[in-house]
C-alpha cells in the first residue's frame, strides 16, 4: 500500500471517535491490550526460565554453561531486546509503520519459541536471538498504536494506557507460574512450546482485529524521501560498520567467543546514550534553555540506569538465588517453582499502581520528579541491602520464601516511584527536535543497565550473596543520596529554561 494511498484514510482518532464499546474505548484497544497480554505472556514466560535453562547441566535438559556466563547471556539478552527497539522503533516511523514493524516482530517472536522449543544448542541461541531481534520490532510500536486512538486533548488517553498495562501484567503474572508448572513437569522445550503458544495467541488478535483499529499503525509517520534515500543509506551502512568494527576490536582483545558477544554488545550499550546526549546537545537545532533542561536529565538517565540494573536483575540473580538459597515453601504451600516468584511484582503493579495514581494525584505530583527518581532508586537498593542482610543471618542456609517475595515488593514499590514517570520525564526534558526519539532514549537506560550487570555477575563469579547483594546495594544507594542531593539544582535548571519560553514551570 502506498504513502499516499494511507495519507487519504482518516486519523484513526477520526475513524474511531464514536467507538466507545470496550469500557468506553474503541474495540481496537481491545485488539491491543489483549495482543500485548498473550506477547508478555510469551516474553516473560520464556525468560522465567531462561538462565535455569542455559544454566543446567546437559544431562538434566540444560546447556551446560557456566552460571556466571549465564545470568551474563541473559542480562545481554535484556541490553540487546532495548537496543533492537530503538532500531524497531526507526523502521516503524521511516519504513514500514507501526502495524506491520509489529506483525514483522511478532513473527520473528514465535519463530523463536519455536526454535527454542527443539532440542540443541544451535536452535536455542538461534531461537534467543530471534526473540530479542522480533520484541525490538514488536515493543515500541504496539504501544504507540494505543496513543493513535486519542487526541492529545482526549481525557480517555491515560485510561487507555492503564487499561493496556493491566493486560501487560496480568500476561506477566500467569506466564511464570504456567511455564515454571509445565518445566517442572515436562521439561525446558515444552516450557518453551507454552511460550510459542502464547505468541501465536497473540499474533491471532492482532490479526484478526485489525478492522478494529481504524488504521491505526498503517501509516508511515516520517517516511524516508527520495532526496534522503542517498544519506539514510550512508547512516545505515555507517552504523553498521561502526558495531561490526567494535566486535572486532573487543575480539581481538579479549579472544573470540561467547563473551565478544556480551562485551561488545555492553559497551555498546554504554556508547549510545553517550552519543545521543552529544548529538542533541550540539545541534543547532537545540536551545539554550532545552540544553539546559538536557543537562538536568543526565542525573534522572543515570538514576533509571542503575535502577534497572537492579529490577532487571529478577531473571538472573535473583532467578538463581529463588532456585539454589530460597525455601521453595510457604504457608500451604508445600512446593513452590522457582519461577514463581517472578509474578510476585506484576501481581503488586497490578494492586498497588492504582494506590500510587491516587498518591500522585493527591499531592498533586509531588515530590518533584528528581525526588521520585532518588526514591525509586533508594528503594532499589534498599532491596538488596535487606536481600544481603537476611542471606547473612541464614549463615549460608536457605531464607525463607517470603525474603524473596518482599524483595520484589520493595522493588515495585520503587518502580512506581520511578517508571511512570521516566517517559514523561523523558518527553519533557528532551529537546523539541528529538521529541520523537523519546522513547528511544528512555530504552537505552534498561539496555545500558543489563549491561552493568552482564559485567557484573562476571568479574564477581563465586562471591557469596551477602557481598554481591549488599555491595550493589551500598555503590546505589550513594547514587541515590547524590541525586536526592541534586534535586535542587535538577528543578532549577528546568524552571529556568521554563522562565526563558515562558511556559508551565516542569519541575513540580
Amino acid at each position: 500500500m502506498s504513502t499516499s494511498d494511507l495519507s487519504s484514510r482518516p486519523h484513526p482518532a477520526a475513524a474511531v471517535s464514536g467507538d466507545r464499546r470496550f469500557f468506553g474505548h474503541p474495540l481496537g484497544l481491545m485488539t491491543l491490550s489483549v495482543t500485548e497480554l498473550w506477547e508478555r505472556f510469551s516474553y516473560y514466560g520464556m525468560r522465567a526460565i531462561l538462565v535455569y535453562y542455559i544454566t543446567d547441566t546437559i544431562a538434566a535438559g540444560g546447556l551446560g554453561i557456566d552460571q556466571a556466563l549465564g545470568q551474563a547471556v541473559v542480562s545481554i539478552y535484556g541490553t540487546a531486546v532495548y537496543l533492537l527497539s530503538v532500531v524497531g522503533g526507526w523502521f516503524a516511523d521511516r519504513l514500514i509503520g507501526a502495524y506491520r514493524a509489529t506483525f514483522l516482530g511478532g513473527v520473528i517472536i514465535a519463530a523463536g519459541h519455536v526454535s527454542l522449543s527443539v532440542p540443541g544448542a544451535g536452535f536455542s541461541w538461534l531461537g534467543i536471538c530471534l526473540v530479542a531481534l522480533g520484541t525490538g520490532f514488536l515493543k515500541p510500536n504496539v504501544s504507540s498504536m494505543v496513543g493513535e486512538f486519542y487526541e492529545r486533548d482526549d481525557p480517555r488517553r491515560q485510561s487507555a494506557f492503564s487499561i493496556f498495562y493491566m493486560g501487560i501484567n496480568l500476561g506477566s503474572f500467569f506466564s511464570p507460574l504456567v511455564v515454571g508448572e509445565v518445566r517442572d513437569r515436562f521439561g525446558y522445550h515444552a516450557g518453551f512450546v507454552v511460550a510459542a503458544v502464547g505468541m501465536a495467541f497473540a499474533l491471532a488478535f492482532f490479526v484478526g482485529g485489525r478492522r478494529l483499529l481504524g488504521g491505526a499503525g498503517d501509516a508511515v509517520p516520517n517516511p524516508i524521501t527520495p532526496q534522503e534515500r542517498p544519506a539514510v543509506v550512508r547512516m545505515v551502512l555507517g552504523v553498521l560498520a561502526g558495531v561490526a568494527a567494535l566486535f572486532v576490536v573487543v575480539g581481538l582483545v579479549g579472544g573470540f567467543g561467547m563473551t565478544t558477544v556480551i562485551d561488545g554488545l555492553s559497551y555498546l550499550a554504554f556508547v549510545v546514550p553517550i552519543v545521543f546526549f552529544v548529538v542533541m546537545y550540539r545541534s543547532p537545532k537545540v536551545s539554550d534553555p532545552e540544553r539546559s533542561r538536557l543537562l538536568a536529565y543526565v542525573p534522572l538517565f543515570v538514576a533509571a540506569m542503575l535502577f534497572f540494573m537492579i529490577f532487571e536483575q529478577a531473571a538472573t540473580t535473583l532467578a538463581t538465588y529463588a532456585r539454589d538459597s530460597t525455601e521453595l515453601s510457604f504457608l500451604w504451600w508445600d512446593q513452590i517453582n522457582p519461577e514463581a516468584f517472578q509474578s510476585v511484582n506484576p501481581l503488586c503493579i497490578i494492586l498497588l499502581a492504582p494506590v500510587f495514581a491516587w498518591v500522585w494525584l493527591k499531592t498533586k505530583d509531588r515530590p518533584a520528579t528528581p525526588y521520585k527518581f532518588a526514591i525509586g532508586l533508594a528503594l532499589a537498593a534498599g532491596s538488596f541491602l535487606f536481600l544481603a542482610a537476611a542471606s547473612a543471618l541464614a549463615g549460608g542456609e536457605a531464607t525463607p520464601a517470603w525474603v524473596l517475595g518482599l524483595v520484589y515488593l520493595i522493588q515495585t514499590l520503587g518502580e512506581l516511584c520511578l517508571s511512570p514517570v521516566g517517559l514523561a520525564a523523558t518527553t519533557l526534558l528532551a529537546p523539541r527536535a528529538f521529541r520523537g526519539q523519546a522513547m528511544a532514549l528512555w530504552f537505552l537506560a534498561p539496555a545500558a543497565g543489563q549491561a552493568i550487570t552482564a559485567q557484573l555477575v562476571q568479574v564477581t563469579d563465586g562471591m557469596a550473596p551477602t557481598p554481591f547483594f549488599g555491595g550493589i546495594g551500598a555503590v546505589a544507594l550513594v547514587f541515590a543520596l547524590a541525586v536526592a542531593a541534586l534535586g535542587p539544582w535538577v528543578v532549577r535548571r528546568m524552571r529556568a529554561a521554563d522562565a526563558v519560553e515562558g511556559v508551565r514551570t516542569s519541575g513540580d
